[in-house]
């Protein structure tokens, strides 16, 4: 199997170093592409912050291949506004900065995190407002020739997309209900996992829905071979099934050196 081509979460990784500097870490340990969740505090900041994240990435010299939209206070609990009454509109808003900021970066993939349930809420209210919040970033996302990504979360008790089937039914309803067919499922093998659901049967099932992979194993969401995952196995059965995409590297560092697992010379899809 052809090795597969990685990009760094800059969020998750080298948070030892203010976020600005981390693309040029990225570059400098040998990566070609990296991936941020949403870098900012604010879903609409400020002009200077847009063009400075922009300035960092470009100057590094790596490709921005994914970006989260807006999610919330992820230390704090939440996961994402596009299905909360209460935020879906700051969302809304968002949509047109993160997708600016792909256009100017070359972006191909936004993560659109569904959101916990919210108490006093009918499930089926939050469904309804995700299915159109998601077209529209849909819409947005295909203008720039890119698209968005649906993920199924561990961790977060209140989330409610746990398997690769549940994120695929949000794809299904936002295709049939609003005619957007640029959502994709992002497979973390980590999250999926850690949930109970058959990567494996996931991988063969989606193969064709699946937009992003990203990777941690487990337990413990450290790097590959911390933990008891297979995922050599895991890419190799992905890759057998058409997967051509870049591999997200979305986990805990748990030495001094995160990318000591990997080879330097495995490390960019084009020399660096």
């Amino acid at each position: 199997m052809t090795p597969p081509s990685w990009t760094v979460n800059c969020s998750i990784l080298l948070t030892d170093l203010p976020l600005l500097d981390r693309p040029q870490a990225a570059r400098d340990a040998g990566f070609d592409a990296v991936e941020f969740w949403w870098p900012f505090a604010d879903a609409v900041p400020a002009d200077r912050e847009v063009d400075a994240f922009v300035g960092a990435v470009r100057d590094a010299g790596v490709t921005l291949t994914g970006l989260n939209f807006a999610a919330g206070d992820m230390p704090g609990g939440d996961r994402g506004l596009l299905s909360d009454p209460r935020r879906g509109a700051e969302f809304v808003d968002n949509i047109d900065v993160a997708v600016g900021i792909g256009a100017r970066l070359g972006t191909t993939g936004f993560n659109a995190l569904y959101g916990n349930r919210v108490e006093g809420t009918a499930p089926a209210e939050q469904d309804e407002l995700a299915a159109a919040n998601l077209a529209a970033a849909g819409r947005a996302a295909a203008a720039i020739g890119a698209v968005v990504l649906v993920e199924p979360v561990s961790g977060a008790p209140a989330y409610p997309l746990r398997t690769a089937a549940d994120a695929v039914a949000v794809l299904d309803r936002v295709r049939d209900e609003h005619g957007v067919d640029s959502l994709r499922l992002l497979a973390d093998l980590y999250h999926l996992a850690v949930n109970g659901d058959d990567v494996d049967a996931a991988i063969d099932t989606h193969a064709a829905r699946i937009g992003h992979v990203q990777i941690a194993d487990a337990p413990g969401r450290g790097e590959p071979g911390t933990g008891d995952l297979p995922l050599p196995a895991q890419l190799d059965r992905l890759a057998a099934t058409g997967y051509t995409g870049r591999v997200g590297l979305e986990y805990k560092a748990t030495g001094d050196d995160p990318f000591a697992w990997l080879p330097h010379a495995r490390r960019a899809a084009t020399p660096v």
